[in-house]
């Protein structure tokens, strides 16, 4: 498994506990109106904007919080204006980071993240320093009790998906960006209830990281997660099942 499929483990045990808290009410809030302000309020037309609201009902948001955050987004509510932007770094063990941020003050965002990965051993690169380490594809996470295998991987390869993969709960349904919205849509047709669905980067190759170090990392990826203004994070580290386990256990 990659390193962001490795991630995407933690993160499904994370989601619980984040969700507990709010944190994944915060980010979802600021996708939705950042969508609606890029591409307008109309789901129909606004396939972002369709993605975010669909995670949003997932997590069980109330309809009133969605249908303010979409008038934030086009003007019709007042509030602080949000930049999207995406900052490049690197972690323990020179571990390539990607951070998706949506921000009303770039300052102070910067700031907070240089300090996290410095912190942590890394460091605050400049733009394009990693980026070429990774590429875009649509990740669908469905929990294992919600489908059978075998029928799954048949739906979605018949909707262009490319692959299917497995950990010990969840099934990952992998696309290419333009396949993503038609698979999605498969799978939604045939009722399986998606625990998440979203265009992420993935990283081409990995680096291996164990110990301290990989200890270092995932507490390093949670911190980034956990910001506020951080909506993801790619990371191109690969770890041990058996380390993967007692952090997740943690």
């Amino acid at each position: 498994m990659s390193g962001h499929s490795k991630w995407s483990s933690i993160k499904h045990k994370k989601a619980a506990r984040d969700a507990k808290r709010g944190k994944v009410f915060t980010k979802l809030i600021k996708e939705i109106t950042i969508a609606a302000r890029l591409g307008g309020g109309d789901q129909n037309a606004n396939p972002r904007l369709r993605t975010a609201v669909a995670a949003a009902k997932a997590q069980s948001m109330p309809n009133d919080n969605i249908d303010r955050a979409i008038k934030k987004g086009t003007g019709e509510l007042g509030g602080g204006q949000l930049e999207q932007v995406s900052y490049e770094g690197y972690g323990p063990g020179g571990v390539a980071l990607m951070m998706d941020v949506l921000t009303d003050n770039r300052n102070r965002t910067v700031s907070e993240i240089r300090f996290m990965l410095s912190k942590a051993g890394g460091s605050l690169g400049e733009s394009g320093c990693v980026a070429w380490m990774f590429r875009k594809r649509g990740v669908i996470t469905i929990e294992k009790s919600a489908a059978e295998e075998d029928k799954l991987m048949e739906l979605a390869l018949d909707a262009g998906a490319e692959d299917v993969v497995s950990d010990d709960e969840t099934y990952q349904v992998l696309t290419a960006p333009d396949t993503f919205s038609a698979v999605r849509a498969a799978i939604e047709a045939a009722k399986i209830p998606m625990v998440n669905a979203e265009v992420s980067l993935e990283p081409d190759n990995t680096i291996k990281v164990t110990g301290h170090q990989a200890e270092q990392v995932l507490k390093l990826m949670e911190d980034l997660e956990d910001h506020d203004d951080v909506q993801s994070v790619a990371a191109n580290f690969d770890i041990d099942e058996e380390e993967m386990a007692q952090f997740s256990a943690a």
